[in-house]
């Protein structure tokens, strides 16, 4: 199969699902913190029938006292959807430039308000032009769906449940080593992390080439870290992005994870929350 338990798709396969009966709603999800914009480099050149979907603007909230990249109300993100063309019984293939970061946002984001048909382009737009895979330019035929945002389809974590969950039981910070142990702090005002969470950096989900390591070598890594099925685990980042990456990732492993959408941006908002640095998770 050229899946991963439904999460995952290839290019080939994508290729073979476009051309066939039943053909997925394409989001385009490029986005890099801090730039350039995603739109540019969809309009330069996307998968034939994508549509541009803003992380920023459709799979966020304002920024606040939730973090830099809250959860979007369901009203704006069911019509930023459905503007999208997407519907409640026509599955989703998001995908972004390869490293799957933003795609698995809007993966998590979908699922978590009531889609259950949602997978991720594994070495997204990259693997596509890689596999010779055809693209198209500019923007597609104006597109509407019929999809309703219900709440509630993928666990969540707010302040106080990270807190408890990283003493009862398994919460990884993915964000690299350096800024777990406080040694730097490039985007938010205060360096750390949550006390008791163990450093995981998402990079180690990842192979070389951009993919999602196998489900049995995911398995083996989270396990090393207590991250099994049966025990309650979640993962934190620094604004909920890169965090819905390893929920991804722990999913393809077997492990229901719970997403701290707030992550660090959001916990460090209240000055009482206790700060850990170094490498214990303490």
């Amino acid at each position: 199969m050229d899946t991963a338990a439904g999460l995952l798709i290839s290019p080939r396969a994508l290729a073979r699902e476009l051309a066939g009966d039943v053909v997925p709603v394409l989001i385009d999800a490029r986005w890099r913190l801090g730039g350039p914009p995603g739109a540019a480099s969809y309009q330069a050149a996307h998968l034939p029938g994508a549509v541009f979907v803003d992380l920023d603007r459709d799979l966020a909230g304002p920024p606040g006292a939730g973090g830099r990249h809250p959860l979007p109300d369901a009203a704006s993100f069911q019509a930023a959807m459905r503007r999208a063309g997407v519907s409640a019984r026509r599955p989703v293939v998001a995908y972004d430039d390869g490293d799957g970061v933003a795609a698995s946002r809007a993966w998590w984001t979908l699922r978590y308000f009531g889609h259950e048909q949602v997978r991720v382009l594994d070495g997204g737009f990259s693997a596509w032009t890689a596999a010779g895979l055809p693209v198209t330019a500019g923007g597609p035929a104006a597109s509407s769906g019929d999809f309703t945002a219900v709440p509630g389809g993928m666990p969540v974590l707010d302040a106080g449940g990270a807190a408890v969950l990283a003493r009862s039981g398994v919460l990884l910070d993915v964000r690299t080593a350096e800024r777990y142990r406080g040694e730097t702090e490039p985007v938010d005002p205060v360096a750390g992390h949550i006390p008791g969470a163990l450093s995981s950096p998402v990079t180690g989900s990842m192979t070389d080439g951009g993919r999602f390591r196998s489900p049995a070598e995911l398995a083996e890594r989270f396990a090393a870290l207590g991250a099994v099925t049966g025990r309650p685990a979640g993962a934190y980042c620094g604004s909920g992005v890169t965090a819905a990456r390893e929920v991804l990732a722990l999913a393809l492993a077997g492990v229901p994870a719970a997403l701290y959408v707030g992550s660090w941006s959001g916990w460090i908002t209240d000055p009482g929350r206790p700060v850990a640095t170094g490498g214990d998770p303490g």
